[in-house]
């Protein structure tokens, strides 16, 4: 196969005759799997960005160091790359595409349309031919409750009646079968569920009328549908016909009981799905609310692997993609915080399956402010609490974690998994206020018990991260502190936020003081490269969007947190204590009294001059100076956060 330059040099010669068109592209490992598929407006330069780095993706080195070689098909237009691209995911579920993370199949309620008398039916099944689907649901019992609210409102046959099988396989081999068929009533038809097919009480061309009907009631167009009842009960009672009036009144009673139920989010007449996502470094929730008519008649919750790993607009397309190709409820709008990428391509193909006869199109808004910006944050905020559902039904985290430190032992060759992991962050302004962080993790989890914060006793003309590493390592780990409870055991992991240098410091403290049976990594900011002290050839690169890495990132920020929640604080008592000593006549005392008065100096700064002497422990002309020097900090202040 070649070493990975060679490979790489061979890649870019093939991509010399590739065509500049739009198509769809798809990366191939060394078995000949398709690993990722993608499309483009300009197949060549799309593919060379990968080949050439110029794609920042966090995936993309991993990606492309299992490339090994590629096809592509040409396509007319960008709307087609579209199609393609999602038949091709659908095809071969690519590693390095973004998908659902429990790739199950969803309910929904289906017509089967093909039939001379259609039938509804829950189903679990992939789509088939003349058959018409409504979902998906991610609540099964909410989609059964639907089917049985529907056939309350307009009789229909149900696919699991014996009766109406019997009928279709007669139908199927005998078109005069309607003339011959039994005069016996199924039982749903006795009961008002079903209008009869089975006994001949209904003719082919009424009972389509039934299925129009139920299709309009199951996309959730029911004002219009209340209407038209309330005038055919209207039309029974002037007949005197007050049997017929009374079942169509039934039915208006359960289509208004469910739109109780159904959440009112618009004044207005509101068609749009909403779409929320909260996400994390491995794995993604998604909730989707689809408001018909101004109401929230339906919402739906989907967990999505690859997390923070894949770009926002990379998650949401391949989201929409998925989605919008399982179902047929289609609306007018599609409320997002930030729309995909290829907008226009993606608002042709929903258009196309709208397929609304008075000619409307599909959109994608981004609201900033009003009702709809409401129920976007709504939306986002269920997407959090579906991903947290999600984690605790499934013991995500515990998971997470045990496949995080096994990782971890491999990746940094350690003896066993880092139990205990110490990890330690610098924070200076130019060699002031300087502060170290110790955080621990302990089985992979935060023990705040157990951190720990120093101030840097090093004379520092300015920043020296180095010195202060020393520091910090010579008074943790120096036999006393070793001995001391307070600090616990020792750790399995040091991980320094700073990369090789900060590594490299460390190492020389720790040959000073002889110690050689704690293990030593640095972590680079840029892009979360490890460094070790066993391996010279360059760092050790932990996969994208693993445990590991997501683990090693958590430990990274709490330490960064903790170093600049210590910094600003002892920042902000030193500029405090400095301001109030520009004050001529504050002494030590009076500048106590007027602190304890006020209880921080964040009162004391916004107080008027009229709070200042009222507290009656400043003379009026050392208050007068106190506010004067006050208000010059506020504007200060104000002006630097411009």
């Amino acid at each position: 196969m070649g070493t990975t330059n060679e490979k790489l040099a061979r890649i870019k010669r093939e991509l010399n005759e590739v065509p500049t068109l739009p198509g769809v592209y798809l990366w191939k490992n060394a078995e000949g799997q398709v690993i990722y598929v993608g499309k483009a407006k300009q197949l060549r330069a799309r593919m060379r960005q990968y080949v050439n780095f110029q794609d920042e993706r966090a995936k993309i080195p991993l990606l492309v160091d299992q490339i090994e070689s590629f096809d592509y098909i040409v396509v007319e237009n960008e709307h087609e790359s579209l199609v393609l691209e999602k038949n091709l995911i659908n095809q071969y579920s690519p590693f390095f595409n973004a998908d659902f993370k429990d790739d199950k199949s969803y309910p929904f309620i289906a017509l089967t349309k093909g039939d001379v008398f259609p039938a509804i039916i829950y189903t679990r099944e992939k789509h088939t031919p003349d058959t018409k689907y409504f979902g998906p649901y991610t609540d099964s019992r909410a989609a059964r409750n639907m089917v049985d609210i529907a056939r309350r409102v307009v009789p229909l046959c149900a696919a699991t009646c014996s009766d109406w099988r019997q009928l279709t396989r007669r139908l199927e081999k005998d078109n005069l079968a309607l003339l011959k068929h039994d005069a016996r009533p199924c039982f749903d038809a006795h009961v008002g569920l079903a209008p009869g097919a089975c006994c001949g009480a209904i003719t082919p061309e009424a009972y389509q009328e039934n299925v129009r009907r139920i299709e309009r009631f199951l996309s959730g167009h029911h004002q219009e549908f209340l209407e038209e009842l309330q005038s055919e009960m209207q039309e029974a009672a002037q007949e005197l016909d007050f049997e017929r009036a009374g079942r169509i009144k039934a039915r208006i009673d359960t289509i208004n009981s469910l739109t109780d139920k159904q959440h009112a989010v618009s004044t207005r007449n509101l068609d749009a799905d909403v779409v929320g996502f909260y996400r994390e470094e491995t794995v993604a929730g998604v909730h989707v609310f689809m408001v018909r008519e101004g109401r929230i008649i339906n919402s739906n919750e989907f967990i999505l692997n690859r997390g923070k790993d894949v770009p926002d607009d990379d998650l949401l397309h391949m989201f929409l993609l998925r989605y919008y190709d399982a179902t047929t409820s289609i609306p007018h709008e599609i409320i997002v915080r930030e729309s995909p990428e290829d907008v226009e391509a993606m608002q042709e193909w929903l258009t196309e399956k709208l397929d609304s006869v008075h000619g409307a199109k599909v959109r994608f808004t981004e609201p900033k402010k009003g009702e709809k910006a409401d129920l976007l944050t709504l939306a986002e905020n269920n997407a959090k609490h579906t991903l947290l559902r999600y984690k605790v039904r499934t013991n995500y985290e515990d998971k997470r974690i045990n496949d995080a430190l096994l990782q971890l032992e491999s990746a940094l060759a350690l003896d066993t998994p880092p139990m205990r992991i110490e990890c330690f962050d610098i924070s200076t302004i130019h060699g002031s206020y300087t502060v170290a962080s110790m955080v621990v993790f302990t089985n992979g989890k935060p023990d705040k018990n157990q951190y720990r914060r120093f101030k840097i006793k090093t004379p520092l003309t300015e920043a020296n991260d180095f010195l202060s590493m020393q520091e910090v390592m010579r008074r943790r780990y120096n036999p006393q502190r070793m001995a001391d409870e307070r600090f616990g055991s020792k750790p399995d992991l040091i991980i320094l936020d700073g990369g090789k240098p900060q590594l490299n410091a460390a190492l020389a403290m720790f040959q000073e003081m002889g110690i050689n049976d704690i293990a030593l990594c640095g972590l680079a900011k840029r892009d979360e490269e490890l460094f070790v002290p066993w391996q010279d050839s360059g760092p050790v690169v932990l996969p994208s969007g693993s445990a590991s890495l997501y683990l090693v990132k958590q430990v990274r920020d709490e330490a960064h947190r903790f170093a600049i929640t210590f910094h600003r604080e002892l920042r902000g008592k030193g500029m405090t204590a400095s301001l109030l000593d520009e004050v001529a006549g504050m002494g030590p005392v009076r500048k106590k009294a007027i602190l304890k008065h006020f209880k921080s100096f964040r009162n004391l700064k916004h107080a008027s001059l009229e709070d200042i002497k009222a507290a009656k422990v400043l003379p009026n002309e050392v208050a007068e100076e106190l506010y004067k020097v006050l208000q010059q900090y506020n504007r200060e202040e104000r002006r630097s956060k411009r």
